[in-house]
């Protein structure tokens, strides 16, 4: 009998876990595609690009392909190492409003990437600034579309979710399980609610006003964050301007990562940064990440307990037992199904999720040790320890 209760208080504590945890993510401001504006002021779309020859040409491509007719496209080339500069350099010779910039090296107390957008913004003339990631694609309407939506919203800063291109196995196994993980404790209501401290931006999209973002200070302002996208909607929502995040998966898609290999160096680098000045909140991460492995490894296990009551002669608590392990087993794999379908890969990989767990867990296991030993990470040939 007390295994049979225990095995009930897991079922029970498993549903409302899995539930609360899928539960989490309400994004309920939606940019459509739309038509570009009557009155269309200068946005200037700047792109930091360190090392980015996978992405770089389809990136600027899409930039300058966009239907909204007044733009200008600042890309600043971060001292690449690799083909960047040479792709760069031949788009800049056939597009007249592509201004590129050849970065400079980069200041004491300076993180790369505010770097970069500093020096893209000190060039830029438009009214409204727009940051996009070298691995973020923009649809032709994506600027038309984001630019009516932060209208619409009274934006001060407009920021939004893109679709998440999943291409190698090990992108379709993990990156569900760290998206939903992401999820957890984020709110895009409170960050939408004007009343709320919340502030998250996506740094792969954000659009915001050349007048507030001065007003703050700029990227000179956070300078040493390496999180400068939450550090940016902070500045904007705690000094009183209204900032925005939105569902932009329908105009804007992103692929951070294309193997195990650069998606392992890059969560760790993103989790290391992201944590590094917050070591319970690290820990309990990671020690969330390992219960969650054993979660997903002992559910397919659960229904065999049940055999104890068989050979016990207690076939009914042997059939409730299987009941309730079969039970927490599909409501997860349909939940995870969901997600998979959400991200447009098959359901079938809701049935890796004890493997993609364990990667997961790994990675947070990994960001834990460099932020305990001091060893820091090494993130496009720049190397990031505690104070840096």
């Amino acid at each position: 009998m007390p295994y049979f209760i225990a095995s009930t208080i897991l079922f029970f504590l498993g549903l409302i876990t899995i539930y609360w945890i899928h539960n989490q993510y309400h994004l309920d401001i939606v940019v459509r595609p739309a038509p570009p504006p009557a009155d269309a002021p200068l946005i200037s779309i700047c792109i930091p690009a360190r090392n980015e020859g996978e992405n770089i040409r389809a990136c600027v491509e899409a930039a300058l392909g966009q239907d909204y007719p007044n733009i200008e496209i600042v890309v600043v080339d971060d001292r690449s190492t690799d083909a960047t500069l040479a792709q760069l350099k031949e788009i800049a010779s056939r597009a007249s409003h592509l201004i590129l910039v050849d970065g400079s090296d980069l200041p004491e107390g300076w993180a790369g990437k505010p770097h970069a957008l500093y020096q893209a913004s000190a060039v830029a003339r438009g009214e409204w600034l727009c940051f996009v990631d070298a691995d973020t694609f923009l649809t032709a309407q994506a600027i038309s579309s984001c630019y009516a939506k932060a209208l619409e919203t009274k934006a001060d800063l407009f920021t939004v979710m893109t679709k998440q291109i999943l291409g190698s196995f090990w992108e379709k196994v993990v990156m569900p399980l760290v998206m939903t993980a992401l999820s957890v404790g984020f709110s895009p209501r409170k960050i939408n609610d004007p009343n709320r401290r919340d502030a998250v931006a996506n740094g792969q999209f954000i659009m915001v006003k050349r007048g507030i973002y001065t007003a703050i200070g700029g990227h000179e302002n956070v300078k040493d964050q390496i999180v400068e996208d939450k550090a940016i909607s902070e500045q904007v929502k705690w000094n009183g301007y209204r900032l925005i995040l939105a569902d932009g998966t329908q105009v804007i898609r992103t692929r951070m990562y294309t193997s195990l290999e650069t998606m392992w160096a890059g969560w760790t680098k993103n989790i290391y940064l992201g944590l590094r000045d917050h070591t319970a909140m690290l820990l309990l991460g990671a020690f969330g990440a390992m219960l969650a492995l054993i979660a997903a490894l002992f559910l397919p296990v659960w229904p065999l307990l049940g055999l104890a009551w068989v050979l016990k002669g207690g076939w009914w608590m042997s059939l409730a037992v299987i009941f309730q392990a079969m039970m927490i087993w599909g409501y997860l794999i349909h939940v995870r199904a969901r997600v998979a379908r959400g991200m447009d890969i098959s359901p079938w990989y809701a049935l890796t999720t004890p493997l993609g767990a364990g990667v997961f867990a790994a990675m947070m296991l990994t960001s834990a040790w460099k932020v305990l030993s001091g060893q820091g990470v090494t993130w496009r040939g720049r190397h990031y320890r505690p104070g840096l």
